[in-house]
């Protein structure tokens, strides 16, 4: 009984550790795989990777968005960079706060050696803001930006500022109207910034115009930009991803617990399945 009691609080010992070293183990990984990448191409790798994340305790799953922390991080490893060593800059990401998108942007801008953003999956809304910044975007050739026209709470600014076109004013609520007026200065306010970004890759004229096109609401919030759109636009996009990015994505697995949507033999396929 002794020996049982004993396998079993050992059984307990180790499951309850068994995330913290799985933990230990990806962030080991991580670390190699960046300074593998790092040693290749002699730059310095920053990745921004939001996954749906678990909460330890409940296992509720949560959604990552660009925040202030974010922005701090990336903002002190661009200071720890010199500035004759290039920053490759792994997004994926569905956005968030405008604040720290444009804090980030900013600052690779402000970077003078080379600056690289590759996008494996998707950069959305602030993380198209950051991508603008680069002087080069590397997208996976099935990857995809999107618009990145302010939204203010559920509602999308532009959407917002069109009421006072539809109503008369006397029939519009103080709410709406004071809404209305901080849609227009954040539209204003976002077109300026994206404008900036812009003028790195393409004339005054067509930053201009690009920038309407992407921070106006010409499009719905989670419109997906993809590689020829994006060209066409004037971005300066390439598809040589690097084998390593691929691989570091890999070390960023979703969350366990739950039975997978989808399932494949994880093996390179050239001419058919093996036999």
């Amino acid at each position: 009984m002794d020996i049982f009691f004993q396998l079993f609080w050992l059984f307990f010992i180790l499951s309850a550790l068994s995330p913290y070293f799985q933990q230990q183990w990806l962030l080991g990984a991580r670390t190699r795989k960046i300074a593998e990448l790092e040693n290749r191409r002699k730059s310095r790798v920053i990745t921004l990777i939001h996954r749906q994340e678990a909460v330890s305790f409940l296992g509720i799953p949560i959604s990552r968005y660009i925040n202030i922390d974010d922005s701090e991080q990336v903002l002190r490893a661009i200071r720890l960079t010199d500035k004759n060593v290039p920053i490759d800059l792994i997004l994926h990401t569905p956005g968030g706060l405008v604040l720290a998108a444009e804090q980030i942007a900013e600052a690779l801008l402000r970077h003078p050696a080379k600056v690289t953003v590759f996008v494996p999956h998707y950069a959305m809304s602030g993380g198209t803001l950051i991508a603008l910044a680069a002087d080069e975007i590397v997208m996976d050739e099935n990857a995809v930006l999107g618009p990145v026209d302010p939204q203010l709470g559920q509602y999308p600014a532009a959407s917002i500022v069109k009421v006072l076109e539809k109503k008369p004013l006397s029939e519009i609520d103080d709410q709406t109207l004071i809404l209305a007026d901080v849609a227009e200065k954040a539209l204003r306010q976002v077109k300026t910034t994206v404008k900036n970004l812009l003028r790195k890759h393409m004339p005054e004229e067509k930053a201009e115009e690009v920038a309407t096109l992407l921070s106006q609401g010409t499009w719905t919030h989670d419109y997906p930009i993809d590689v020829e759109q994006a060209r066409s636009l004037g971005l300066p996009v390439s598809t040589e991803m690097p084998r390593e990015v691929y691989e570091l994505m890999e070390l960023y697995p979703q969350p366990q617990g739950q039975r997978p949507s989808v399932q494949y033999v994880p093996l390179p396929y050239r001419q058919g399945p093996p036999r």
